[in-house]
C-alpha cells in the first residue's frame, strides 16, 4: 500500500527507551509531545520491549511530566508475555523466570508464579527477559527445563539498550545465552513480532493502516510496524544514526531527530 492510499492516522504507538527518555533523563519535551498528540484527538499507546519495569512504574514516570495515561495505554513486553501465556493456560501456574520485577509482576497478575528451584514442579514455560542479576545457575536451570521440553518464551530480542552511560547489553544477549545452552530458539513475544502491536490495536479498536509506530530501533520498532502494515517513524535520539536508517530496506516512512517532529508531520498530513 502506498502512503497516499493509507487512511488518516488515528493511533500513535510510541516506544519509550530512546524515544521519550534515556535511562532517567528525558530526550525531548515530553509534556509538549503528548499535548500535541491530545490536541489533535489522536489515541496514544506506549509499547516497549523493556521487560524490567512495571506498567505502574512507567505511568508514574510519565506523570512527572504532567502526562496521565491509563493502564490500557501502557503495554510492555512483559505484559504481552503474560497475556500470551494466559491465553494458553487460563488457570495460571508455575513458570521459571529469568527476568526482573516487571516480568515477575506481569506474570503474577495473570496467576503465573516463578519457581526458584524447579525440580518437582509442573513448569508451564521458561520466560526470559533482561536480568541484570543473571547468574550461571539461572542459565543452567532454564536450559535444563527447555531440554526437557518446556516451552521457551523470550520477551524481546534487543541485543542492546540505550543508557545514560552509553549502549548496554539488552535482553537479547541473555536469551541468546539460554538458546545456546539449550540448543532451542525462544519464541519471541515483543517487537518485531506482531503480538505487542496487536494488543495495542485491539485495545484501540484500530486497523494497522490507521496507526503509526514511532521508535528508535530499525530491527524491532520499524521492522515490526512494516511487517503488519503500519506507517513508521524512526527517531535519531536512540540507537540508530541517519545513514543506517536511510539504508534500511524499505526505509521508514519518516526519519526525524525526535518524536515531536514526526507528530508534527502526522498532523500536517505529510504521512
Amino acid at each position: 500500500m502506498l502512503i497516499e492510499d493509507y487512511p488518516a492516522v488515528k493511533i500513535v504507538l510510541l516506544d519509550m527507551d530512546g524515544v521519550l527518555w534515556r535511562g532517567p533523563d528525558p530526550i525531548l519535551d515530553i509534556s509538549k509531545l503528548f499535548a500535541c498528540i491530545n490536541a489533535h484527538n489522536l489515541s496514544v499507546f506506549c509499547i516497549t520491549n523493556n521487560s524490567t519495569r512495571t506498567v505502574d512504574y512507567h505511568l508514574r514516570q510519565l506523570e512527572k511530566y504532567g502526562v496521565r495515561l491509563n493502564k490500557k495505554q501502557m503495554i510492555t513486553s512483559a505484559e504481552a508475555t503474560a497475556d500470551y501465556l494466559a491465553l494458553k493456560y487460563p488457570a495460571g501456574g508455575s513458570v521459571y523466570v529469568v527476568g526482573e520485577q516487571g516480568l515477575m509482576e506481569a506474570l503474577q497478575n495473570q496467576k503465573f508464579f516463578h519457581v526458584e528451584n524447579p525440580r518437582d514442579e509442573n513448569i508451564l514455560a521458561v520466560a526470559a527477559g533482561l536480568d541484570r542479576g543473571l547468574t550461571y545457575e539461572n542459565i543452567k536451570q532454564a536450559a535444563r527445563l527447555i531440554l526437557q521440553g518446556v516451552p521457551f518464551l523470550g520477551t524481546n530480542p534487543d541485543i542492546t539498550i540505550p543508557t545514560p552511560e552509553g549502549i548496554a547489553p539488552g535482553a537479547g544477549v541473555i536469551i541468546k545465552a539460554i538458546e545456546t545452552a539449550s540448543g532451542t530458539s525462544a519464541e519471541i513475544i515483543g517487537k518485531p513480532k506482531a503480538y505487542l502491536y496487536n494488543l495495542a490495536l485491539q485495545r484501540a479498536d484500530c486497523l494497522p493502516a490507521e496507526a503509526i509506530m514511532i521508535g528508535d530501533r530499525l530491527d524491532t520498532d520499524i521492522a515490526g510496524a512494516q511487517n503488519i502494515g503500519m506507517r513508521s517513524g524512526l527517531v535519531l535520539s536512540g540507537v540508530t544514526d541517519r545513514s543506517t536508517a536511510e539504508a534500511w530496506k524499505p526505509p521508514p516512512d519518516l526519519i526525524a531527530d525526535n518524536a515531536l517532529e514526526i507528530i508534527e508531520k502526522v498532523i500536517a498530513h505529510e504521512i
